[in-house]
């Protein structure tokens, strides 16, 4: 992977990092989801500016993704992706305090180790 390649897939990976932590901050904000409050739920989705941040940043990604796969080949693009794993892990326990048991980062360190083989050659 080329320079450019890897910074395609940064921002790729930065990106669609940044949707889930905005719109898992949105989605908190929101409140739980029921049976009577569902319709009112999906309609303020519309109008939570975390909500539209986190799907403004998805896009972002997708994009950068889609120019990635013009350069790359799926095989190692798709696996390189899974980098968004770790940073969602990483940002559930520092901005939303989920635990971070030690399979957890064993199970990591297993995609770190997959990412670094598929994508050398």
């Amino acid at each position: 992977m080329t320079l450019p390649e890897f910074g395609l897939l940064l921002i790729s990976v930065m990106a669609s990092s940044l949707g889930q932590f905005c719109l898992k901050f949105g989605a908190g904000q929101l409140g739980q989801v029921t049976g009577e409050n569902a319709l009112s739920h999906i309609l303020r989705i519309a109008t939570t500016p975390a909500l539209l941040a986190g799907l403004a940043a998805y896009g972002i990604g997708a994009i950068s993704y889609i120019l990635l796969l013009t350069r790359v080949k799926l095989s190692v693009a798709a696996p390189s992706a899974s980098l968004i794993y770790l940073a969602s892990v990483l940002m559930g326990y520092f901005f939303f305090n989920e635990a971070l048991p030690p399979v957890r980062i064993l199970g990591l360190g297993f995609i770190m180790l997959g990412v670094v083989l598929v994508t050398t050659r």
